[in-house]
């Protein structure tokens, strides 16, 4: 049987990681694979109510953190553990290391409180935790994503931040891959979609070479 595969999407708001994960998916399908496209927080009908709530609410920084895990374990739960046993391509828009970024770098949440909650949550039956096997961060200066975003839409309470914010939050995605490097592959955002694209292209392809390998 085929082995299911695991790659989530990272980035601060506008950096412009959701515009690539179609053509990502198209790359799977040609090579014969099933894909599942989700997100988080969301995935699921109760992870999306939890994402309203996370995204719109104020909120207490352990409440948003607990919110996001429990809407993740039902993620997990419900959609990516049963698509991975089936040999599926399980392509995330966002996983745990967005929570490290937004509640451990930009709320400044205490980052070992968060790695107790993803041992809990993304623990497999052999003591492992559930990680992706491949993370592609859109790395982005805040100043130019803030610009990205300014005629977008109507910005939740995570766009709405500060620059610094966003500085805090991409220095926590930084600490994130330095603590995982095997796994991440950093992409300068800051090119044009066109390069942007050329390069997850890139990073990817040559993954599925290695897996195939």
């Amino acid at each position: 049987m085929t082995r299911g595969l695991f790659i989530s999407f990272e980035g601060i708001d506008g950096a412009g990681k959701s515009t690539h994960i179609a053509s990502v998916a198209e790359l799977f399908r040609q090579a014969g694979r099933t894909v599942v496209l989700s997100r988080e927080p969301g995935g699921t009908p109760l992870s999306e109510k939890l994402r309203e709530l996370v995204l719109h609410e104020p909120m207490d920084a352990l409440t948003e953190a607990l919110l996001m895990f429990a809407a993740r374990r039902e993620h997990l739960v419900k959609v990516i553990e049963p698509a991975l046993a089936r040999g599926d391509v399980v392509l995330c828009d966002r996983f745990t290391d967005a929570t490290f970024a937004y509640q451990g770098g930009g709320r400044g949440f205490d980052w070992q409180v968060l790695a107790q909650l993803e041992r809990m949550v993304q623990a497999l039956p052999d003591g492992a935790l559930r990680q992706p096997e491949l993370t592609v961060w859109f790395d982005l200066d805040p100043q130019i994503a803030a610009q990205r975003l300014a005629s977008a839409r109507v910005p939740d309470k995570f766009e709405s931040q500060p620059a610094d914010f966003f500085a805090a939050v991409r220095a926590g995605y930084a600490k994130r891959q330095a603590e995982m490097p095997a796994r991440f592959a950093r992409i300068d955002a800051a090119q044009s979609m066109e390069a942007v694209g050329a390069d997850v292209g890139r990073v990817v392809s040559e993954w599925m070479k290695r897996t195939a390998a």
